[in-house]
């Protein structure tokens, strides 16, 4: 029986100076993301979380499915960042991500470049941004996490092989709302930093499991295969091919070669 969270219990203690100030809890919606661009269109607050109990549309990269039913974690945080800041929200929320997995559960974790959380080198977590800039500046920014706590990955073709879920590790009983409560400190404690970003920036690249790897990069039509070499700071990845040659990878999907 999955017990039903509350937007009280997930504010209850919280000592963030942003996020996770309002939390709008839904116990069942299409979207965490599209729900909270709503909000944010109406000018919801900095920091307002919109969770949910079950996700029956989500979505992740490249328009792929994102599956969170009940047990699972879905949430989407609104923020309004400067625009010299959007490159570090990813980073700010994979770290998080990993930072909360680790103090609640005791399972180490990693980031696959660009926006994965594994554990033992299978998915745990999908990350999902969308901007919206205007004249220059952010009008907005979404920052959609999906953390998978009680899926069963074998219930679904697509993801059987590449899917692990903390009940698949030895995490016992339901930690969702001290991971949701963990996971929105972290975020906070990064977010606030922001001015002053090349720690960040120093620990998602040291979080890297990609970096040192060959890999398999498919950005548009072109297919980069090599050494994942380096990282920039506004997170752009570099591939040494067979023959020597650096190749930037601004965005794209990453494989980890044997």
């Amino acid at each position: 029986m999955v017990k039903e969270l509350t937007a009280t219990a997930i504010t209850r203690g919280q000592k963030t100076e942003i996020i996770g100030q309002k939390v709008i809890y839904l116990a069942s919606v299409p979207s965490t993301m599209d729900t909270a661009r709503a909000a944010a269109l109406k000018g919801a607050e900095e920091g307002t979380v919109v969770i949910t109990g079950e996700q029956t549309g989500g979505r992740g990269r490249l328009k792929r499915q994102w599956v969170s039913p009940k047990g699972n974690i879905a949430l989407s945080i609104i923020l309004y960042p400067d625009i010299a800041h959007l490159p570090y929200l990813i980073m700010i929320a994979s770290l998080a991500v990993v930072y909360s997995i680790e103090s609640i559960t005791g399972v180490k974790a990693q980031i696959k470049w660009p926006n994965d959380v594994l554990i033992d080198g299978k998915k745990v977590c999908g990350i999902l941004i969308e901007n919206q800039v205007k004249r220059g500046k952010a009008a907005y920014s979404i920052v959609g996490i999906g953390i998978n706590v009680a899926l069963k990955p074998t219930d679904y073709a697509e993801i059987a092989d590449t899917a692990i879920s903390l009940k698949n590790t030895k995490v016992k009983g339901d930690v969702r709302l001290k991971l949701i409560k963990a996971l929105l400190q972290e975020f906070d404690e990064l977010y606030v930093n922001l001015p002053h970003p090349k720690p960040i920036y120093k620990a998602w690249r040291d979080k890297l499991v990609t970096l040192g790897k060959k890999v398999k990069a498919t950005s548009g039509s072109q297919t980069i295969e090599g050494i994942a070499k380096a990282v920039d700071e506004d997170g752009a990845l570099w591939i040494r091919g067979a023959e020597g040659t650096l190749t930037k990878v601004v965005a794209g999907d990453v494989t980890l070669r044997e």
